[in-house]
Order: C-alpha cells, then sequence, then structure tokens
C-alpha cells in the first residue's frame, strides 16, 4: 500500500494560548511523545503578535525536525516557509495555496462529513483530507459531526486507482479524539489523529502523546 503523503501518526493542534514560552515547552514535551506534526492554530491576538508567536513556532519545528502547519492562512504559511498550510471552507483554493507555496509544500482540507467535498479535493491534489468531529468537542462544539464511516469513505478515496502517484493523499480526523477513544478512529482508516485538548491540557504532555503514538504501532493501526 502507498505510504501517505502526510507524516503518519499524531497531528498536534496548539490551543489558542498567549504565552509563547508555555506553547513552545508544550510542543517539545508533545514532540518527544512522539507527535509527528504540528498545526498552529491561533484565533485571538493582535496581528502582531499572531506572528511573532507562529515565527517562534516555526523556528523551534525547525530545529526539532518537526512538520509545521499553518491553519486558515496559507499567505503566512508561505511568508514563514512553513511546510504547509490547513485550509477550511472559506480559506480560499487548493489551487491558489498551491501556487503560493510550491509544490513541495503540504496542503490539508477539512472536508466535515463530505466524503463529496474530499473527492473534490483530492481532485485538487490536497495533501490531507480532514474529517470531524469524530467525538464532542470542547474547542468547537457546534462542530459538524463525522462518523467512523466517514474516515472509511475517506481511505477508499485516498486508495483508489485514479488517485495515482507512488505517496497517496492521507486521511486525518479531528475532534474529541483522546488516547481513549483513538483506536477506532485509526482502525477505520485514518492516518494521522488531531489532537487539541486531549494532548496540551494533559497533565502530563510528553505521556498524552507517546499514549496517541503509540496507538499507530499496535493493533489499532490497519496500516
Amino acid at each position: 500500500m502507498n505510504p501517505p503523503r502526510f507524516p503518519r501518526g499524531l497531528y498536534g493542534v496548539t490551543p489558542d494560548w498567549a504565552d509563547t514560552d508555555r506553547l513552545l515547552t508544550a510542543i517539545e514535551q508533545a514532540h518527544a511523545g512522539g507527535m509527528t506534526a504540528l498545526q498552529w492554530r491561533r484565533k485571538l491576538g493582535a496581528p502582531a503578535d499572531l506572528r511573532a508567536q507562529a515565527r517562534a513556532v516555526r523556528d523551534l519545528c525547525l530545529r526539532l525536525g518537526l512538520v509545521l502547519i499553518i491553519n486558515d492562512d496559507w499567505r503566512l504559511a508561505a511568508d514563514l516557509d512553513a511546510d504547509g498550510a490547513h485550509l477550511g471552507r472559506d480559506d480560499g483554493a487548493v489551487a491558489q495555496a498551491r501556487l503560493a507555496l510550491g509544490s513541495d509544500k503540504l496542503i490539508g482540507c477539512s472536508c466535515y462529513d463530505q466524503p463529496e467535498l474530499a473527492a473534490r479535493r483530492l481532485r485538487e491534489d490536497a495533501d490531507y483530507i480532514a474529517f470531524g468531529a469524530l467525538y464532542p468537542s470542547g474547542v468547537k462544539p457546534d462542530a459538524v459531526r463525522a462518523t467512523l464511516d466517514h474516515v472509511r469513505a475517506g481511505r477508499a478515496l485516498t486508495e483508489a486507482p485514479t488517485a495515482g502517484g507512488t505517496r497517496r493523499a492521507a486521511v486525518v480526523a479531528i475532534g474529541g479524539i483522546t488516547p481513549d477513544n483513538a483506536a477506532p478512529v485509526i482502525q477505520a482508516g485514518a492516518d494521522s489523529i488531531a489532537v487539541i485538548s486531549a494532548l496540551f491540557d494533559a497533565p502530563d504532555i510528553h505521556a498524552a502523546a507517546r499514549r496517541c503514538a503509540d496507538l499507530f504501532d499496535t493493533g489499532a493501526s490497519r496500516s
């Protein structure tokens, strides 16, 4: 089976913390526990403060060799020379982001509970398609709910003969995922689990990351 283009495993998504030092320490702990990719996601704050934090996170990820995705803002991702950008429904077209970022960068897309949207994003050459929320989410309590069947459908889309290439697009699952409920999501075909609260709000971030990462090395994984 072709390996995914996006790193397999734990995909940490940053909480909306203004304290950059605290965030950098948490990222280091999660990385040490096995986190393979990070999405910088921050909604609140002055533009200059947001950019300064994003740059600090970028510098740390470069030092750690950790894949960094910028949420929503492909322009910022291009300016920072991050590894890629994550696009929601209203964050612009994949083609526009690809033109700015280049062919070697990663572009992920929210697909909610819509395999048909995922199929469209795959035709546009997204590097991963994300389904969720799989479980009730404290970060987005009103988020659309996806199911394991949506994850399975997404995995089938990425493995279709028409997908082509030596590396396929990945399937990411997000929303309320914890070390305790992630195994069925991985078994359904998720290449990566995106985790915010259960990782960064955990009493021991390193241990929480390790528990998530270990699921990809056990019987929980289908690939």
